[in-house]
This record gives structure tokens, C-alpha cells and sequence, in this order.
């Protein structure tokens, strides 16, 4: 096994196949950022939500997707043209990598690309602490979706952030106002019919407990993008307090936790969500 590779599982404390696998994707999630970076995708892109979150600024849950915009909108992008690196990256750790890229459909801005990954089972046998989990399954895939906007809202800053492994290099990332601004659009804004999306309230209470200035002008932008805020006037703190409290008041609460359940590894830290709670964190709230 690549030692690159060792070190990152040395990590995690993996007591289940279903840990190794979680494991094995966020560390593939870093070797994927390494290959875009040497790519140059960040001259052009800029990394934000949950796993950027996570990868630089410690959110404790696990992530999926790694997200993308553009800096400025650039005709013709293709995400397909950095596949080769992404692949290359991949193999050099000793994996064997498979990239597909698609439209999520004819009217969307946002790209995808599906990195797909196979395992080799002394991956899991030869790491650290890994001794009685046993093997993750032979022909098991681990899939890391990739979507980058190609048509992002204006308002928004980014900075350079390092990461160390496997090796280090940087990446541009959204400001951390500017991430919560896309936080709370999705939670203002996201359309899942009945179904709710647990981890985005999660990542509010981590937001209003570590990092609480929200970029009201970005969300705005945001908003006016996707038609849901039409008004004339700017978007004020009072009005954006309105629709976050009304967006409360209609919150299944449950529904919320047992989405967000099997991403968190201290489940019980959940227990304490309702209504009232959201409130309180809401006030917490720093418009910037």
C-alpha cells in the first residue's frame, strides 16, 4: 500500500467494514482534490459545502460530494477535461479509477462526474488498527460524486487553503461567510418534496456555533438566481429572520434528525434538536 495512503487510514478508528469504506471515500475525496489541483482546476474553480467543511474547517460529519463553482462563468466548460488527472491521481495511489461525467440535465448549470474506485482488499488488512474488521467486500466501489457550478452568483470571496495529505497542496475554497450564505439558501431554498434534509440544519448549528457571520448580499444573489427572492429591495436582516423562522416553524424535526443520524458519529448530540432550539440558534446569527 501507498505509505501516503497508510498514514491517512492510521487516522480513523475503523471497527466496522462500514467504517473502513467511509474511510477509504473521504481519503479518495483528498487524493481527488490533489489531482485537480495539479490540473490547475483551481485557477478556474473554487471548492465549497459539506466536504469542504469538513477537509478545512473541522465540520464533524461526513460529507459525500465534493462541490465546485466557478469563479466567473466560462462558455463551454467541460468537468470531463480534468477526468485524465482525476485518474491519474487515483492510480498513483495504487487504485483502480474509472471517471464519467454528465449534465444533470439539459437545463442545469451544474456539472457531475461520477469518480468510481475499486478496492483492493489488503487496503483494509494491511492498515493500522484495521486487525478483525475483516476485508471490505471483493468488487466494492466507492463512489464520489463531483458538481461544479458553471453559472455561480456574483457577491461571493474566496481564499487559499493548504491541505497536507497525502501530500501538500492547496486548493481555493468559498470564505466561510460566503459557504454559509450557500448553507442557508439550500435551507431556505432546497425542493425535496416531502423529504428533509437533516444535514444542512446540522451544519447550521455548527455554523451559528463556530462560525456565525453570514454574508446576507451572497444569499441574496443566490436567492434572485433560483427566483426566490423577487423583491425590489435588498434582502435585510429582518426579512431574512422572517423567512428562516417561518422555515422553522414548518420543520419536521424528526424527520431532520433521523436523515442527518447515520452521517454523525455522536447521534446524542441530536437529541436536544426541536423547534425552540432552532430558534435560539438562529438568533445566533451574524449578518456580515
Amino acid at each position: 500500500m501507498h505509505e501516503a495512503i497508510t498514514q491517512m487510514l492510521a487516522r480513523y478508528d475503523c471497527r466496522r467494514v462500514e467504517d473502513a469504506v467511509r474511510a477509504l471515500r473521504e481519503i479518495l475525496q483528498e487524493v481527488a482534490l490533489l489531482g485537480l489541483w495539479r490540473s490547475k482546476f483551481f485557477e478556474k474553480a473554487a471548492f465549497y459545502g459539506g466536504t469542504a467543511l469538513r477537509i478545512f474547517h473541522g465540520l464533524d460529519r461526513f460529507s459525500e460530494d465534493l462541490d465546485f463553482s466557478l469563479i466567473k462563468p466560462i462558455p463551454g466548460f467541460d468537468l470531463g477535461a480534468y477526468g485524465d488527472a482525476l485518474k491519474a491521481e487515483i492510480r498513483s495511489f495504487g487504485f483502480d479509477a474509472d471517471v464519467a461525467s454528465k449534465l444533470k440535465n439539459r437545463e442545469s448549470a451544474v456539472q457531475s462526474a461520477f469518480l468510481k474506485a475499486g478496492t483492493m482488499k489488503h487496503l483494509l488488512t494491511l492498515t493500522p488498527g484495521m486487525e478483525g474488521v475483516g476485508a471490505i467486500p471483493r468488487g466494492q466501489q466507492v463512489k464520489i460524486r463531483l458538481e461544479i457550478d458553471t453559472d455561480p452568483p456574483p457577491g461571493f470571496t474566496t481564499e487559499t487553503k493548504f491541505a497536507l495529505h497525502p501530500i501538500p497542496f492547496s486548493v481555493r475554497t468559498y470564505s466561510l461567510p460566503d459557504l454559509f450564505a450557500g448553507k442557508m439558501h439550500a435551507i431556505l431554498c432546497r425542493q425535496w418534496k416531502s423529504r428533509i434534509k437533516g444535514r444542512d440544519w446540522y451544519d447550521l448549528v455548527w455554523f451559528a456555533a463556530n462560525h456565525p457571520g453570514l454574508h446576507l448580499a451572497h444569499l441574496e444573489q443566490r436567492m434572485r438566481q433560483s427566483g426566490h427572492y423577487k423583491d425590489v429591495e435588498p434582502l435585510s436582516a429582518a426579512v431574512f429572520h422572517a423567512m428562516l423562522a417561518n422555515k422553522i416553524e414548518t420543520l419536521s424535526v424528526e424527520q431532520a434528525r433521523r436523515e442527518v443520524e447515520p452521517f454523525v458519529q455522536h447521534p446524542e448530540a441530536l437529541e436536544v434538536w426541536s423547534r425552540d432550539f432552532f430558534k435560539d440558534v438562529a438568533r445566533r446569527i451574524e449578518i456580515v
